[in-house]
């Protein structure tokens, strides 16, 4: 595999072109991630300006059919996640875009450098992320897609099952269930509903469809509507550890 940039394995996910890079750079190398029921590539990505970084990339031909998701959309639902966390402003899911790789169009998201060390992380940056799945309606939030960079943020990766205009959350981050939201996480939602009314929503309103769309403008609503954190015995089924 060719060599990474001396400073590390991937770009910085706050520099400012981030998701240019992501879309524009040449695909220098593509290795199969063996992890998981859909094709899944490791590339090294290199730009003339910023060099080399890794990225992960999932094409669209390389998705298992499900039966209660639509075929060929799983990289779809990747980016539109990454999309409504932006506008959040939590920093939560890795810029993640819609490109082209050696096997067709598909997600391609920057590459986290989990730390070995493991670490501790706020208890607010997982009410967040428990906040953000109960946005994205997300079907497959096992522990094993959630990390700790080695900067010390908190991330989740694997959006593929998101956006279902059915109730399907399924998580293990129900340590909140039937507490108050935070007032400044309440502010959040209330701008992030706002935003998804004006121009700023234009790619995410792309990458679904009208039901989906929504559907996901409800539970923005019912989230701000109760200011509490879903029950799991009511609306969904909990991952066990």
């Amino acid at each position: 595999m060719a060599a990474f940039q001396p400073e590390g394995m991937a770009w910085a996910p706050d520099r400012p072109d981030v998701l240019e890079l992501l879309a524009r750079s040449r695909h220098l190398d593509t290795r199969s991630i063996v992890y998981g029921s859909n094709a899944c590539f490791l590339i090294v990505l290199e730009d003339v300006s910023a060099g080399r970084s890794l990225a992960v990339y999932k094409p669209a031909r390389g998705e298992y059919p499900l039966w209660d998701f639509p075929e060929g959309t799983l990289h779809r639902r990747e980016v539109a996640s990454f999309e409504v966390d932006r506008l959040l402003g939590w920093r939560l899911v890795p810029p993640t875009v819609l490109g082209r790789g050696r096997h067709g169009p598909g997600s391609i998201q920057l590459f986290v450098e989990e730390s070995e060390a493991g670490g501790q992380v706020p208890v607010s940056s997982l009410r967040r992320l428990a906040l953000l799945d109960w946005i994205l309606n997300n079907a497959d939030r096992k522990a094993d897609h959630i990390l700790v960079s080695t900067s010390g943020q908190l991330l989740g990766i694997d959006h593929g099952l998101t956006f279902h205009v059915q109730p399907k959350l399924r998580t293990i981050l129900w340590h909140f269930a039937g507490e108050r939201i935070d007032d400044s996480d309440l502010d959040d939602l209330r701008r992030l509903r706002a935003l998804l009314q004006g121009p700023s929503s234009r790619r995410v309103h792309h990458l679904l469809d009208p039901l989906e769309w929504k559907a996901l403008l409800r539970r923005i609503d019912g989230l701000v509507a109760g200011e509490v954190f879903p029950d799991p015995a009511h609306k969904a089924i909990p991952y066990r550890w």
